[in-house]
């Protein structure tokens, strides 16, 4: 298998790759990674006339304290990322979500900016940004903003990303006092895509009622889904048993529309988001509890 023909550019400023995705728009296409790039250009389900190589960009990889938290620069490589004592440190919920993507050899390449923008409905990293309330710096030769995670992602493949823009730094904010956080998936075999997976975020008050609750699905819809109905439960009350077993069915039900596919059908999607709502919620508050 061979991709079509292309012109390749490797550009070493953000401004330079800026300017030729300026000059060439649609038909433009960055590389980070590669990861899932250039397999969909060999079976030539993607066929960008242009590829900009971002790989010599320097000042798109790094991780620092900025603020109230963290920031990552878009080409950071996510293996990087796993390894990094400043995330363990300061967005634990990455930190733990890390190993379940892929396998070491893919995590090597793949870059964390890149599984953002490519918006794989399946993949973990889009969940994460909008379960931390991660806000994303997009730059073009225009200038630049800040998207909302919760905003960014449109529909299947689809992001508030102009064809002009590219995504350049990722921040993620500090968690609140007294939260926990977790995350879980299901899948065929460890590093295969999930039939599901859920992240969580739950804050406590001093008297061990939710002041605020996250909860936000993969692979079970076109984009990042949040489980808002949950949450609503979730909010002024005594995280029981019987509460979670509430939010996680109400979950399940009424905030996900699965589809099936050759890997899981949409009723054991709902199966797998009730189950997993109820793992990672209970222990988001088992560890608000210990903070």
């Amino acid at each position: 298998m061979k991709p079509a023909a292309f012109d390749y550019f490797a550009p070493k400023s953000i401004e330079e790759a800026l300017a030729l995705l300026a000059e060439h728009g649609y038909d433009a296409k960055p590389l980070a990674g590669g990861q899932s790039l250039v397999p969909t250009m060999n079976f030539r389900l993607a066929q960008p006339a242009v590829l900009v190589d971002l790989n010599g960009i320097d000042e798109l990889f790094f991780i620092r304290e900025g603020g109230d938290g963290l920031r990552i620069g878009a080409m950071t490589r996510q293996r990087t990322v796993e390894r990094s004592p400043l995330v363990q440190h300061r967005a634990p919920l990455i930190h733990e979500t890390m190993p379940h993507i892929a396998h070491p050899q893919i995590r090597n390449r793949g870059t964390f900016g890149g599984s953002l923008a490519h918006a794989d409905p399946a993949s973990e990293l889009p969940a994460l940004a909008v379960t931390l309330n991660a806000r994303l710096r997009v730059q073009s030769s225009r200038g630049e903003r800040w998207v909302a995670a919760k905003d960014f992602y449109l529909d299947l493949f689809a992001t508030d990303l102009q064809p002009d823009e590219l995504l350049v730094e990722i921040a993620i904010p500090d968690l609140p006092a007294h939260t926990g956080w977790a995350f879980d998936e299901v899948a065929r075999r460890h590093g295969d895509y999930a039939m599901a997976g859920a992240a969580a975020t739950v804050t406590l008050a001093e008297d061990g009622t939710v002041t605020g609750a996250r909860l936000v699905y993969l692979s079970v819809g076109d984009y990042p889904t949040e489980a808002f109905q949950a949450q609503a439960l979730l909010i002024g009350e005594v995280p029981s048993p019987a509460v979670i077993r509430s939010a996680a069915e109400t979950a399940a039900a009424q905030d996900i529309n699965p589809g099936s596919d050759i890997h899981a059908s949409a009723d054991y999607r709902r199966h797998l988001a009730k189950v997993l709502a109820g793992r990672v919620l209970n222990r988001a508050v088992e560890r608000a509890k210990a903070r």
